[in-house]
């Protein structure tokens, strides 16, 4: 046992350095953790990671081929549905693929996370009428801003097609003020409920008009000042005369105050902490963030590193379960599984067996695919939505089929049995113990060996090889009694 753990010691971070690379990553791997260690540690690897042009990546621009209707025009998107070519439920099963796959290959992690934390928070679902014409190029504009200042992503995300198309506000009109986006921005995207009125809601409604798509032809986006509905505005502490029938500039305005505003601080501080640190977010800690994102200019990055340099941070190890694409993802890299180009979905049954295709499945069998969340407040990620006993049950059946390499099937390559092991020979207990820091990072405990004997049918101590019926048939049960542990489930 002491020369295995020699052998896995690159695999073991300290356990500092394990809890905050496994609160923004989309979890462990040998090679994550030789990244780290060569960064100086997890708070230097964090700061290089916040900085994401920075960081090579090689492969995952490589990944966008794969699902080529990800890169056609809203035009052309709506003309293939329209033709019978191929539907919208198509093409977004590609994008949450193609999500999926970024988030298990990519060396950006960070980026990947917080990625995902704002499209939560902007939430677009891949499911809305006709918001798959632009759903692709959204996540595109949030990756992009993910970053930097939430007043740029906010503008950008807010006033996008897809939003607009979301909301019902691509053809809102000083006639007809629609009064869904204006809503939504203010309970769900800045100061939350508590801090507004109905009549705000209106008068935001009144200042998003003008902003259009050419429904049901090109879809392009336009700006129509004789939609826009003129006079003066006032929401909560912000007026404006809006006097111009060019209401952009008026817009951004009023978002940029939004955006400012100490409530939409507090309310982004809470969420960060409720998804990074723990359930019950301390207020001190959600009153010290929103102080550092008011005083960096709305950029998140020193929220972050506010956040991740906090004694509550450090205390929460362990403390979140992982939710459904969390878990796909993890156990992916885990078991070092390599997904290669899928063939067409003619090809074997509408792509049936294609591993590429396969990752949104296998988040639906915990609960929810990404992005399928159908209303305009985000998928929850607090513990309780994510520890039921039917979603530990998936869970349970992912790793196993997995672990054992018996589904998917196609297009992706696992390793073999025999890979596993780190020398020609060694005691049952010491391959657990190399198993447990390769997958999870973390050495062996005595119940996790136990739990392996009792999978296995072997001793701790019998010696197993190559040809050992552990080895050969039974190092599924083994690898699944590991991914089901509390070591992989949570984070």
């Amino acid at each position: 046992m002491a020369q295995q753990a020699t052998r896995s010691t690159s695999t073991v971070l300290a356990a500092g350095d394990r809890h905050l690379v496994g609160r923004f990553s989309y979890g462990h791997t040998p090679e994550l953790a030789r990244q780290v260690r060569a960064a100086g540690g997890a708070r230097a690897w964090f700061d290089k990671q916040l900085k994401p042009g920075t960081v090579k990546d090689p492969g995952t621009g490589e990944l966008l081929d794969w699902f080529p209707s990800l890169s056609r025009g809203p035009q052309d998107l709506f003309r293939r549905q329209k033709d019978g070519v191929e539907e919208s439920w198509e093409v977004m099963a590609d994008y949450q693929s193609w999500t999926l796959l970024r988030r298990t290959y990519s060396n950006r992690q960070v980026l990947e996370v917080m990625t995902e934390f704002w499209e939560d928070h902007l939430h677009v679902p891949t499911s809305a009428d006709l918001t798959y014409t632009w759903r692709k190029r959204y996540g595109d504009v949030v990756r992009a801003k993910a970053l930097g200042r939430f007043e740029d992503l906010l503008a950008a995300a807010v006033l996008h097609p897809a939003m607009l198309l979301f909301l019902d506000a691509a053809n809102s009109t000083w006639e007809h003020p629609n009064e869904n986006l204006a809503r939504e921005l203010l309970e769900l995207h800045t100061v939350g409920l508590g801090h507004y009125g109905e009549d705000d809601v209106k008068q935001v409604s009144r200042m998003l008009t003008g902003y259009a798509l050419d429904m049901y032809k090109s879809f392009e986006p336009s700006y129509r000042t004789t939609d826009h509905a003129l006079g003066r505005v006032t929401v909560m502490g912000f007026t404006h005369p809006n006097n111009v029938a060019d209401g952009r500039a008026a817009t951004r305005d009023l978002l940029r105050y939004l955006a400012r505003h100490p409530a939409t601080a507090e309310r982004l501080a809470r969420k960060l902490v409720v998804r990074f640190v723990r359930d019950d977010a301390p207020a001190s800690l959600v009153k010290e963030l929103a102080r550092v994102y008011l005083a960096n200019d709305t950029d998140v990055r020193p929220v972050l590193r506010a956040l991740v340099a906090s004694e509550e941070f450090k205390a929460a190890r362990g403390q979140k379960v992982r939710d459904a694409g969390h878990d796909v993802v993890a156990t992916h890299r885990a078991l070092d599984v390599r997904v290669t180009r899928p063939g067409s979905r003619t090809t074997g049954g509408a792509g049936q067996g294609w591993a590429a295709h396969t990752l949104p499945t296998q988040c639906q069998r915990l609960g929810l695919k990404p992005f399928d969340w159908p209303r305009p407040d985000g998928a929850p990620r607090t513990n309780d939505a994510w520890s039921s006993p039917s979603r530990l049950l998936g869970s349970a059946k992912n790793h196993w089929l997995m672990a054992g390499a018996y589904w998917p099937t196609r297009g992706v390559t696992y390793r073999r049995p025999e890979s596993w092991l780190p020398q020609r020979r060694l005691p049952f207990a010491a391959l657990v113990d190399h198993l447990s820091r390769e997958l999870l990072g973390v050495p062996a405990t005595r119940k996790s060996i136990t739990a392996c004997c009792q999978a296995a049918d072997v001793s701790r101590d019998e010696v197993v090889h190559a040809d050992h019926p552990v080895v050969s048939a039974r190092l599924g049960f083994v690898l699944t009694t590991l991914l089901d542990s509390p070591a992989h489930l949570t984070h």
